[in-house]
């Protein structure tokens, strides 16, 4: 079936959460919807105010570009437009856009008779970014703790944050984070792997059954997860590293203050030790 009689079977009235009928239309392939309208209204007006703030730095260097978060002397209040009330504003907009995207998602599962994995898989990420910008720098009383909006200056963050901890390796809920990404990884790289070597056999060959993938694995590793199995272990990794990653910044400042290496001291003072 070509692909937009495919979109034209589909597309089917309904599953709307805000606005029915009124916004229930497609430009395109794509849907719209209410939701669709106001990610567009934020990702416009936030890249505008982005662009803004870049006008006002020194550089148009798209590496130096950087839009700081308030000072820290201004807490949890409204800074000036200039002195990181546009990273307020942004950050607004970009939320703004993420839960609406997410929202969008969600109409487009109702209208499909679909489960609603996909908006709660992007949630996690959602939340993750919230986490940074938003629950943390509240616990910590600034908005001055969120990270600045910029590709060498969000580097420098990351790398300030990490000293200021000492080792940030050394975070219980960093090192099941990492864990978690470099695992899906291996996972899903696996399985893109093993469907490429079934549905593209040589010339002259015919495209290999699930048997044929349950058996390969069988003889590699001992066991095979399936095929729908595969697909929840990769969800279940991803959504695990996404949320462990926002885990392990929160819990650093608001809820543990000194060194991460001095956390550890409890596995010293363990009784079979002495």
């Amino acid at each position: 079936m070509a692909l937009l009689n495919f979109e034209r079977k589909y597309r089917v009235r309904g599953g709307t959460l805000i606005g029915g009928d009124l916004f229930d239309f497609w430009v395109g392939p794509f849907y719209v919807g209410f939701f669709g309208v106001t990610t567009i209204f934020f990702s416009a007006l936030g890249t505008a105010l982005i662009l803004w703030g870049a006008a006002l730095g020194p550089t148009w260097n798209v590496w130096q570009i950087n839009i700081a978060p308030p000072d820290l002397s201004y807490g949890l209040a409204f800074a000036p437009l200039a002195e990181g009330g546009l990273w307020q504003l942004i950050t607004i907009c970009a939320i703004g856009a993420f839960v609406s995207w997410a929202l969008r998602q969600v109409e487009i599962s109702r209208k499909l008779g679909m489960g609603l994995h996909i908006p709660f898989a992007f949630s996690v990420a959602i939340f993750a970014y919230i986490t940074l910008v938003v629950f943390r720098p509240v616990l910590m009383g600034a908005w001055g703790h969120g990270f600045p909006y910029g590709i060498f200056s969000h580097l420098d963050w990351v790398s300030n944050v990490g000293y200021q901890y000492l080792h940030f390796h050394y975070n219980p809920a960093h090192m099941l984070a990492v864990s978690f990404f470099f695992t899906t990884t291996l996972a899903l790289s696996l399985h893109g792997a093993l469907i490429l070597s079934v549905t593209n056999p040589p010339k002259g060959e015919k495209v290999k059954t699930p048997e044929y993938e349950d058996t390969f694995f069988r003889d590699t590793i001992g066991y095979s997860i399936g095929s729908l199995g595969i697909h929840r272990l990769g969800l279940f990794l991803a959504l695990n590293a996404g949320f462990w990653s926002a885990v392990c910044i929160i819990i650093s400042g608001p809820f543990w203050t000194r060194g991460w290496p001095e956390w550890w001291n409890w596995w010293l003072d363990l009784p079979i030790w002495r």
